[in-house]
């Protein structure tokens, strides 16, 4: 065995430096991107609020045209309760009045969307019979 030499293996990993360095840039790029995704998660949210907004304001117009008038109970509409109507996945909730100023409900009505839960950071929207709209309605 005279002729046999012995060579050392140097295994080689990851200081705690180098590691501690790609957390920190894996932090930083979750900060930037973390209010990013939320942002569209409530974009998206509210298309919800939007379309069940649009879906209400529709049957008060099929409504109205029947009977002349238009109504704060959703159940004359074929919705499901009289008021405070749940969206699908219950981000927000749909009621009807009648408009503000002190106009009589066969001339306007106001379907307002009240956000629930995380979402209530967006506000509210509505919609008025007239297509006056209120809150944020940009996508």
């Amino acid at each position: 065995m005279a002729g046999k030499s012995i060579v050392k293996q140097r295994i080689e990993g990851f200081s705690l430096i180098e590691l501690m360095i790609v957390v920190a840039i894996i932090a930083l790029l979750a900060m930037v991107a973390y209010p990013s995704y939320m942002e569209t998660v409530r974009e998206t949210r509210r298309t919800e609020g939007i379309a069940l907004i649009n879906k209400v304001m529709q049957a008060q117009e099929r409504h109205f045209i029947n009977n002349l008038t238009y109504t704060t109970d959703l159940t004359d509409l074929g919705m499901a309760v009289a008021t405070n109507l749940p969206s699908e996945n219950g981000h927000y909730q749909i009621s009807a009045a009648a408009c503000a100023g002190g106009l009589p409900i066969d001339e306007c009505i106001n379907v307002v969307a009240t956000a629930q839960g995380s979402q209530a950071v967006e506000g509210n929207l509505g919609l008025t019979s007239r297509g006056e709209k209120t809150g944020s309605w940009q996508d």
